[in-house]
């Protein structure tokens, strides 16, 4: 408990009456509104008992600015027998009750320390309902954005995808991914991932996603593709802090054979014959890093009859190995795929995402998105 009361007489009286209600109690106590503000950031305080009277602030705005400073605590009020409206109208500003000097007994200050404390935890479970409830509805519109439905109508390729934010309650960040088919039978996938975290890496990562998608069934691809991206995310980026990494890849289920541009994104994984290994492509330059450079070379993937494509963003390959300072990479991401058993695309995933969080171990904290794209072609 805190009492902020600069009279010491009457912090002397509250003290042993405190004691007279046989509460278990810690107390601390302040004489002005600024040494309270060092307590609060310094401890947890359950119950506040604040005099209307202070040195440096007075009446309903002395409860307004403790209110400020402790949201969640519950506030009582001390007043004087002479100031009738005080307790309402510090009860208007927030305080979860009042009491009269002069008029308070034991057993009065207990059932209403208590029953303070009660309403201002269940206030509190109710913010934190409602902000919970808040971002779960955040988090599904940025999904909605983010994580479209795969647009496919004659295609056999199964896609599967996972997407995580970084840290646990977080709203989804500025990674990105889509798949889409094409009226000419090409199967169209990107992943992509906005630098950055936040409401503003996500608003710009659905810009993206929702371009990509246009761009690409209106028959835009390859370099021109990347082009128009780049130009959007330059006309909507609120700083030129902000960049984005894109693997745009076609798959021609006939040829068969994937065509993939890397714009300062990592390589995409090959798995045939139940081994995975980094596909061997050429880097461009990350979008909005020098708009008009252009650097985008393309790499044709010739691809086997039965296997699986996966793009993926750097949150599964960044987080720590196990130990203090090392980072997984890609040399123990490979390991991990290939001793993670499983026929189910899926539960693959689900195992490998739980094996490098386990390994990261909450230290390092990114968005994660993965797309995978597996397939049995029959030989013509």
């Amino acid at each position: 408990m805190l009492l902020i009361e600069d009279d010491a007489d009457d912090a002397l009286l509250v003290e042993e009456l405190l004691h007279d209600t046989e509460l278990h109690f810690e107390l601390t106590t302040s004489i002005s509104l600024a040494e309270a503000r060092s307590e609060v950031a310094s401890r947890t305080v359950d119950c506040i008992l604040l005099d209307l009277h202070l040195p440096d602030v007075s009446g309903t705005d002395a409860v307004t600015a403790v209110r400020a400073m402790a949201p969640h605590t519950a506030v009582i009020v001390l007043t004087g027998l002479s100031e009738k409206q005080a307790g309402s109208e510090a009860m208007a500003a927030g305080a979860q009750d009042y009491l009269v000097k002069g008029k308070v007994e034991a057993e009065l200050l207990r059932r209403t320390v208590r029953y303070a404390v009660y309403r201002s935890r269940t206030e509190r479970a109710a913010a934190e309902a409602q902000s919970a409830r808040q971002r779960a509805e955040e988090n599904a519109r940025l999904e909605r954005g983010l994580l479209p439905r795969p647009l496919l109508d004659t295609s056999t390729v199964a896609v599967t995808t996972r997407y995580l934010p970084g840290a646990e309650q977080a709203l989804l960040g500025g990674d990105f991914l889509d798949v889409v088919e094409s009226d000419d039978g090409l199967l169209h996938a990107v992943v992509g991932d906005v630098s950055g975290h936040g409401p503003d890496a996500a608003a710009l990562g659905v810009c993206l996603r929702i371009a990509w998608r246009s761009l690409v069934l209106a028959g835009h691809h390859g370099t021109e593709l990347l082009h128009l991206m780049e130009r959007l995310l330059v006309a909507e980026r609120d700083t030129q802090q902000l960049f984005a990494t894109v693997t745009p890849l076609t798959l021609d289920q006939k040829a068969p054979a994937a065509t993939l541009y890397l714009a300062g994104h990592h390589e995409p994984l090959l798995t045939t014959s139940g081994k995975t290994l980094e596909v061997a492509a050429e880097h461009g330059i990350a979008l909005g890093i020098d708009p008009g450079h252009h650097d985008w070379p393309v790499t044709i993937i010739p691809l086997p009859d039965a296997g699986a494509l996966t793009l993926y963003t750097d949150g599964l390959t960044e987080g720590h190995n196990g130990d203090a300072f090392g980072r997984l990479g890609i040399e123990g991401l490979l390991p991990l795929i290939n001793t993670t058993s499983s026929t189910d695309p899926a539960a693959h995933l689900d195992s490998l995402i739980r094996q490098t969080r386990t390994l990261n171990a909450g230290r390092h904290t990114d968005d994660l998105a993965v797309l995978r794209l597996g397939w049995g072609f029959h030989p013509t």
